[in-house]
């Protein structure tokens, strides 16, 4: 498997490849939910385990784009529980035209007068215990005159040099390579490189965690093949991280160990408003900017 330099022309039948994409996404998000949702119930010991198990709430919202015509919309689904401090799993499709200043920026989008059409499903997880890896995932399609795959995950512990940490960093990475080799042996390794550049900060000169995948504007010129690996990373993505979760949620920590996580939460939020083109693409599309923000943590600091 292979990215195209420049996305291809999107083949004839594409209304129901939108539509069999968009399906997927609301799909895996109400799958990852009841993953998520029957952890928060299995914590029956160990920190917090005294605070009523957590439910999504969801808010469906709707958006005009920038010529305030119809574009679609998303629904959110936030979590604040006793396992998940504060985790977020918002699914949107959204069609329009993009404005003037931002419409170079896409792929296709000038040959096709400004229009697209995006749907994905986005998800960040922020947990109580500085001891669970913090998590981020999200897989998309988008369509201009050219249409594309794109997404990843990766995980971000609070201590990087430990056992632990090593651990569980192994276990992402091998549960995305295996998604990756049933497609294409070199996959992984690309995706995982792409990775490390993108979730980094430079201003920092740090990686924002142990990485993941990370692949754009896939078109390989086989649409139902680009799907499969995409439905194939969201899970991987819902078979590695519950196991990770459940392995350290019950485990004690200490007040150092929270003031470190509220710490290094800082430098996620630094990553998501200065560099995260998500977060971009979102608030130039006119998306709804509570989803777009969902991705911050509830509580952090700055020394």
């Amino acid at each position: 498997m292979t990215d195209a330099a420049t996305a291809r022309a999107v083949p004839a039948d594409r209304e129901a490849r939108m539509a069999a994409a968009a399906q997927w996404f609301e799909e895996l998000r109400t799958r990852i939910c009841a993953a998520f949702e029957a952890i928060e119930d299995e914590l029956a010991e160990g920190p917090h385990a005294g605070l009523p198990p957590g439910r999504f709430e969801r808010k469906a919202w709707s958006r005009t784009d920038h010529a305030g015509e119809p574009g679609g919309g998303g629904v959110m689904a936030v979590m604040r529980g006793r396992v998940f401090e504060k985790v977020g799993v918002n699914v949107s499709t959204v069609e329009g035209r993009f404005s003037p200043d931002f419409v170079g920026q896409i792929p296709g989008a000038v040959e096709n007068d400004g229009r697209f059409w995006a749907s994905g499903v986005s998800l960040v997880a922020h947990m109580r215990s500085p001891l669970v890896p913090a998590v981020h995932m999200n897989t998309r399609h988008i369509v201009t005159s050219k249409g594309w795959f794109g997404g990843g995950a990766d995980l971000t512990p609070m201590f990087f040099d430990t056992p632990e940490t090593a651990e569980d960093g192994a276990e992402f990475h091998a549960a995305l390579k295996a998604a990756c080799d049933r497609f294409d042996a070199g996959a992984y390794e690309k995706y995982k490189a792409w990775c490390d550049r993108y979730f980094f900060l430079p201003h920092r000169g740090e990686p924002r965690g142990v990485g993941g995948i990370f692949y754009d504007q896939l078109d390989t010129g086989d649409w139902d093949r680009d799907f499969a690996f995409t439905r194939a990373v969201g899970l991987a993505f819902l078979d590695v991280y519950p196991r990770i979760v459940r392995r350290r949620m019950r485990r004690a920590w200490t007040e150092a160990q929270r003031e470190h996580q509220l710490v290094r939460r800082g430098r996620y939020v630094e990553f998501n408003l200065i560099h995260d083109r998500g977060t971009t693409f979102g608030l130039k599309t006119g998306g709804n900017t509570e989803a777009i923000l969902m991705s911050l943590p509830p509580e952090v600091r700055w020394p």
